[in-house]
């Protein structure tokens, strides 16, 4: 079976971006590898993602804030897709990615509201289990599809379709 590497992109890497990466890993095992990196990275990852991934069960243990430049080296894992979460990340100018196929990975937008700059503090913690809920519900979403056999034109559409869902 032919593993999907994905990697998912916000400009700080150290929540949405986060919350995606081992949640996706978590639900997608063994069909899924998936990644996260930011294109100004953090250097750290918000302790309120951590919480949230633990509470919902999901281990995170290893995980870290890294730039998008790491999946831009030549023994970098090959990408088959390229998933955005936030706004100012899915209109940069990204680096070119090592593919699994011919073509660069597929990309596609799936929006969510920072829940790191979110006041007073018991109020982030309630808009981390809303992100973490909303990416849950859309990578759930994807995994129901059969994305290893679907053609790719048919893929993004699907992929676009499920960065709407709320």
């Amino acid at each position: 079976m032919k593993v999907l590497n994905i990697l998912i992109v916000c400009t700080g890497n150290s929540a949405r971006s986060v919350l995606a990466e081992c949640t996706l890993n978590h639900l997608g095992a063994p069909r899924i590898r998936a990644h996260s990196a930011g294109s100004q990275p953090m250097g750290r990852v918000n302790p309120q993602a951590i919480e949230q991934l633990t509470a919902s069960g999901i281990a995170c243990e290893g995980v870290r804030s890294k730039s998008w430049d790491e999946f831009a080296v030549p023994d970098a894992p090959p990408l088959d897709l390229v998933i955005t979460v936030c706004a100012s990340a899915a209109g940069e100018a990204c680096p070119v990615w090592r593919s699994a196929s011919a073509t660069q990975p597929l990309r596609t937008h799936w929006g969510v509201d920072d829940p790191a700059h979110v006041e007073p503090l018991a109020a982030r913690r309630d808009a981390f289990r809303v992100a973490h809920a909303i990416l849950t519900r859309r990578i759930e979403a994807f995994l129901a599809l059969p994305f290893e056999t679907m053609p790719r034109a048919a893929l993004q559409i699907e992929l676009d379709r499920i960065g709407q869902l709320p």
